[in-house]
């Protein structure tokens, strides 16, 4: 059973604009340190930051609980498994929230956006 959708797309050149301006802050802020590392490994680490960024968007808004809310940035990290494709991990009250459900993530890539949807399934 479908739980919560959630879509988010991201300009890419809006996450470097923030990178370049606010580096450390920004990424510190957002992201894991295993996502750090991830996306500064690759030829485009923007496009990848832009990513995860648009993933975690998606998920707060499966989520449904706001800002306001349990959703912390860091509380949600974007992985790959080794075939390349990227998994979500959940951690803190999201973690407590979600229970036995699981989330589905899928990214996807242009020139100038990159787009997320995540889907939570409840396995009952």
């Amino acid at each position: 059973m479908i739980r919560g959708i959630g879509v988010d797309i991201v300009d890419i050149g809006r996450v470097r604009k923030l990178i370049e301006t606010e580096e450390m802050r920004f990424l510190e802020k957002v992201f894991t340190r295993t996502e750090i590392a991830y996306c500064n490994a690759k030829h485009n680490r923007y496009q990848h930051f832009a990513a995860r960024f648009a993933a975690k968007e998606a998920v707060s808004k499966a989520l449904a609980t706001g800002w306001a809310g349990d959703f912390r940035w860091k509380h949600v990290e974007v992985t790959n498994d080794a075939s390349g494709q990227p998994r979500i991990s959940v951690y803190g009250r999201i973690k407590e929230h979600l229970g036995s459900s699981h989330i589905l993530i899928s990214l996807s890539h242009a020139d100038a956006y990159v787009v997320a949807m995540a889907v939570i399934e409840d396995p009952r």
